[in-house]
């Protein structure tokens, strides 16, 4: 559930800002609306958390895990950031020189080694030497006006040295001069020996401080409360309260939120330091925070919607648990495979039994490893999916928990439902693909159920009833287009009943319905008004609705494609496994193939899965995603 949470403004004495800032971090309850500072002091506080930051990030790249941790105070943690700085910034021109320098040697690779210091005593001799690379065919014609040294020729070009040339125009021979370097090519070679060295004692300088890495993450951690303190304190907005026009009192003040069952102690608080307090319910303009607060099992979904960042909005639903219970559902079908299940439960079960012999709490995201492995297990078994193995290959008592209409072992039996007279069937397939579609009528109408119950005191929720009746009719409109047109014929009567007559009616009662009651704010002409401004939405609607089911068969694809993977590295390293020589190959095919084949399930399950509870089924519960975490103000 998403925690109620109270409006609160609070006004103190301007020159008790910073004290009853203390005391709020200390109650640690209230959520803050401050989102910007201004002063010399806080731009400071900034700098240095940036420092820190690049200071931590560079030692951490250098960071052996046997290195012994050592603290470090604020201050030194500075100090030490600003030495990294400038080592790192050493080092990047270090090596910007070395790169440098390596370009003009590769330039001049073809003339040699030039010493520009002997160079200089032929000029002062009266000798100027003056390379040139130019065309072999117009070589002959320039050697005539000036002596030169031929030090290689190739078919299409010659690279020579020319003496005297002094300001002779020579480009009508074609004649390329070559640029001498600023230094001698074997002082370039040594300078780079030289850098080279002293970026190894830079990098040395630098893995000799690693022992301090915890000490300025504590640091940091520091820096950042105090430049959250100070955001805050220069935050407030002020103002001085005069009578008669004589200045009586500066006033400092601030909104923010606090869950309704911490209110009381604020009260308290407030009334023991004389703060002044204005207390209101926050309304859609509100910039409320989000704070959920579910039992543990759905509360195990949280490292998986934290890492995604989606936080409902305060007006919004917590679908928590419906998010933990389809997402379970969805990863057992998106990867399928009973066997990869059982490796995915050995590796929850090691990290929290690590956890729990280190006397520590285990993470909440290993339970959920270790769920996610227990569907896939569960959905392989009832599929009969192990490794990609044929179902024939399995032993009998494995393919006995199988529930047929899905197993792999009756992959080639056809399905004759009822109502056919044996004339038409189902496959194997089809039979998943009518799952996934029951799943995505059971998903989506649960959303449109619980608009219905937010909106029951009004006509509003007629609209939501119009969209249960569209998905149920519409899911029936799938299996006929998509699944077997012949088993479920838009035509099909069943005990005298027009099973798809009343489909289509179904969809056409419930567009209506949507159509007149789904923009229903207290009048039903201004509803239908809506409607009609926005009527390529509302057509659009029903399409949308028969491809938000559809979408649902991705699951079943998906999962389609990750078992013929697995079967095709089975099928390559097979024949492998009979011979001695090739085993090792084999198990290394095996391996990789199948790890491979569980990360790009894994991406599959993040891409797929996870799209089909934010966006499908947010979409139809009218969800943006659009809240932000209740963060209260504390030590």
């Amino acid at each position: 559930m998403i925690v109620p949470m109270k409006k609160v403004s609070l006004i103190v004495l301007k020159k008790n800002k910073e004290d009853a800032l203390n005391k709020l971090r200390k109650l640690g309850l209230l959520h803050i609306e401050i989102t910007e500072g201004e002063g010399t002091k806080l731009l400071e506080l900034k700098e240095q958390t940036a420092l820190l930051e690049n200071g931590i990030y560079t030692l951490s790249a250098k960071a052996d895990k046997n290195t012994e941790s050592k603290d470090i105070t604020l201050t030194d943690a500075i100090a030490l950031s600003q030495r990294i700085e400038v080592l790192t910034e050493q080092q990047k021109s270090l090596y910007n020189a070395i790169s440098s320098y390596t370009a003009e040697l590769e330039r001049l690779k073809a003339w040699g080694e030039i010493n520009l210091h002997e160079l200089d005593i032929l000029a002062a001799k009266g000798i100027d030497i003056t390379l040139y690379n130019m065309p072999l065919k117009e070589y002959k014609a320039f050697k005539e006006i000036a002596t030169t040294i031929v030090l290689s020729s190739t078919k299409p070009s010659v690279k020579l040295v020319a003496l005297n040339t002094g300001e002779t125009d020579l480009s009508v021979y074609n004649a390329f001069k070559v640029e001498l370097p600023k230094k001698s090519t074997g002082e370039m070679v040594r300078e780079i020996d030289d850098f080279k060295q002293k970026i190894l004692d830079i990098e040395n300088q630098i893995a000799a401080d690693t022992c301090y890495i915890e000490g300025m993450k504590k640091a940091l951690e520091e820096l950042k409360r105090e430049t959250e303190f100070q955001t805050y304190s220069s935050g407030m907005s002020g103002e001085d309260l005069s009578e008669n026009g004589e200045k009586q009192v500066s006033i400092a003040y601030f909104d923010g939120y606090i869950p309704t069952e911490d209110l009381d102690k604020l009260k308290d608080s407030a009334k023991e330091n004389a703060w002044g307090l204005i207390i209101s319910d926050p309304t859609e303009e509100d910039n409320a925070p989000t704070k959920l607060k579910n039992n543990k099992f759905v509360s195990l979904i949280y490292p998986l919607t934290d890492f995604l960042g989606t936080v409902p909005g305060y007006f919004e639903y917590d679908i928590s648990g419906w998010f933990i219970g389809f997402i379970l559902i969805f990863f057992g079908i998106i990867f399928g495979d009973g066997g990869y299940g059982l490796l995915i439960c050995a590796v929850a079960a090691a990290l929290i039994l690590k956890a729990k012999l280190s006397k520590r709490v285990v993470p909440p995201a290993f339970i959920l490893i270790l769920l996610f492995g227990g569907a896939t297990v569960l959905w392989g078994t009832l599929t009969c999916t192990w490794f990609g193995l044929p179902a024939e290959s399995l032993p009998n008592f494995i393919k006995s928990l199988s529930i047929p209409v899905i197993s792999n072992v009756y992959s080639d039996k056809l399905w004759y439902p009822f109502w056919t007279g044996g004339k038409a069937a189902l496959t194997t397939a089809q039979n998943v693909q009518i799952l996934c579609f029951a799943l995505a009528l059971v998903q989506l109408t649960v959303a449109h159920i619980k608009g219905f119950l937010r909106n029951r005191k009004t006509l509003k929720c007629l609209g939501d009833l119009g969209s249960i009746l569209q998905l149920v009719g519409m899911f029936y409109v799938v299996m006929a287009l998509v699944v077997n047109g012949q088993v479920f014929s838009l035509s099909l009567v069943v005990a005298g009943i027009p099973v798809g007559t009343i489909a289509i009616a179904f969809v056409l009662i419930g567009f209506a319905m949507s159509f007149v009651f789904a923009n229903y704010e207290g009048s039903i002409i201004k509803s239908v008004l809506d409607s009609l401004k926005n009527i390529v939405s509302v057509l659009l609607g029903v399409v949308n609705i028969f491809s938000d089911i559809v979408s649902y068969i991705r699951l079943w694809a998906v999962g389609l494609a990750g078992a013929a993977i697995s079967a095709t590295v089975n099928e390559l390293a097979g024949p492998m496994l009979g011979n001695f020589m090739f085993m090792i190959f084999a198990i290394i095919l095996l391996v990789f193939g199948h790890g491979l084949n569980m990360i790009l399930n894994v991406l599959s399950v993040i891409v797929h899965g996870v799209r089909l509870n934010t966006l499908e089924f947010s979409s139809h519960l009218d969800m943006s995603w659009g809240g932000h975490k209740y963060e209260p103000f504390k030590e």
